[in-house]
């Protein structure tokens, strides 16, 4: 299998991150649906071949009508990031926390919306970005790093899922639930090399699994 044919959604994607992405995607024969906030921030997406769409990857209700627009989907990233950190614990204020908990719930809201959608797929795929800040978190990185956590764990979640999904349906599993762990600063081409990739291995050999960026 390969991501050739693949209708991927990029949920946020107007990052750098979101750019390559879509980019290295549409190389390789996918159909790239990329949502963000902002018309002029999706420009540059539209101009790399992906379809944009006027939507909030945090909302599960714009989500849920974009899933229901658009039909069968292959895959979907929630790409919402940022970085907020620094002054020890003390420095862990709640508006910094605030400003990290979009990335968290953009995770949530995709991975409901279009869950059944990724289910359907004969090769689905769900994937997030995480850091190395799980492993070894720091005093000045704690909001970033329980942020981060969380969202592994509603990857594993989603990944259990699936995987019961199939078995009490008695079907082979086609769907697989995937982290990115980023070992630093995020390389947005990284990134990009390795979702053109989801579909290089069976969603039983994938499932459940972290792939460091």
């Amino acid at each position: 299998m390969t991501s050739s044919g693949r209708t991927v959604v990029l949920a946020g994607a107007t990052s750098a991150s979101g750019l390559a992405t879509a980019a290295a995607l549409v190389a390789a024969g996918a159909r790239v649906i990329a949502t963000g906030r902002s018309a002029q921030r999706l420009a540059p997406l539209a101009d790399a071949g992906a379809q944009t769409e006027i939507a909030d990857a945090t909302s599960f209700a714009d989500m849920s009508a974009l899933a229901e627009r658009i039909g069968a989907v292959d895959a979907v990233l929630p790409l919402v990031g940022g970085w907020r950190g620094g002054g020890g614990l003390a420095g862990q204020t709640d508006e910094d926390f605030a400003a990290l908990l979009p990335a968290l719930q953009a995770v949530r809201a995709s991975s409901r919306a279009f869950d059944a959608a990724v289910r359907a797929s004969d090769a689905g795929r769900f994937a997030v970005v995480s850091s190395q800040a799980v492993v070894r978190p720091l005093a000045g990185g704690a909001n970033y790093a329980a942020v981060k956590a969380a969202t592994e764990a509603w990857a594993r979640a989603v990944a259990h899922g699936f995987a019961k999904g199939a078995r009490d349906a008695g079907e082979p599993l086609h769907a697989a639930s995937v982290v990115f762990r980023a070992e630093g600063a995020l390389v947005p081409e990284a990134l990009a090399t390795a979702v053109v990739g989801l579909w290089d291995r069976d969603a039983v050999e994938l499932n459940d699994t972290v792939i460091t960026l």
